[in-house]
């Protein structure tokens, strides 16, 4: 059966990820790090994408980023692989595949999900324990966001932009949104959309992207007393 197409809606951000095959690591120096940020700003710029926010993991990659243009999204990150596998082959004197299949994506409603999304994605390095801090990790765009430290990468996002008056408050405003804790069930349902590649939103957000895209934004919702009937004859078969 064919794959479905993601969803794509100019101007409407998505979260992004993309995983080193078999969980292998995709970053092993910082040369490796300041590499794949050096093609992530060349490839966001040819194909017309604003990033808002990033993490660099051992093994995988987060995004949160807007496409400018039809296809930009993944027209960048085709760029940012195959420029990324042949650098990492040649360095590491390997070959073959170096990212696990296609990157997993989710539209998401921005008013309700933008900045917690910008939280989800530079919160990762803490939840996996590797500091305890956001700001100690380098390879985020949390010193950015909350701290002003430059990075031509990250272009705000509207609802970042209306956290403050100027960059001070602004980045003061951020960083107060990291004392709110994001519940499990907001964590588990970004991580599902994304990895199953749904539209994360309210009813009435998905209702759109439905109506304006004509396809289903959730997944059907199973059981029912026949469907269950049916099962239960199955089983004693």
């Amino acid at each position: 059966m064919a794959r479905l197409s993601r969803f794509n809606i100019i101007g409407q951000p998505q979260h992004v990820i993309i995983r080193g095959n078999n969980k292998n690591p995709i970053f092993n120096c910082n040369d490796d790090y300041l590499f794949y940020l050096e093609k992530l700003a060349q490839a966001c710029e040819k194909h017309n994408c604003s990033l808002h926010a990033y993490v660099l993991m051992t093994n995988h990659v987060h995004l949160l980023i807007t496409p400018n243009e039809e296809n930009s999204i993944a027209k960048s990150i085709q760029m940012i692989g195959r420029y990324y596998v042949q650098y990492f082959n040649k360095r590491y004197n390997r070959t073959g595949t170096l990212w696990e299949g296609r990157y997993k994506a989710t539209l998401i409603d921005s008013n309700v999900y933008a900045l917690i999304c910008y939280r989800y994605i530079e919160l990762n390095p803490v939840r996996a324990k590797m500091v305890t801090r956001p700001e100690d990790y380098p390879w985020s765009s949390y010193q950015h966001n909350a701290q002003g430290k430059p990075n031509q990468l990250i272009t705000q996002h509207p609802l970042y932009s209306e956290l403050g008056l100027n960059p001070a408050s602004r980045q003061q405003s951020y960083k107060a949104l990291f004392n709110q804790l994001i519940s499990n069930e907001v964590l588990g349902d970004i991580r599902s959309k994304t990895n199953k590649g749904w539209v994360l939103g309210k009813d009435d957000f998905k209702e759109s992207v439905a109506k304006e895209l004509n396809r289903a934004t959730s997944p059907k919702k199973r059981g029912g007393h026949n469907k269950g009937v049916k099962s239960s004859k199955s089983n004693r078969a």
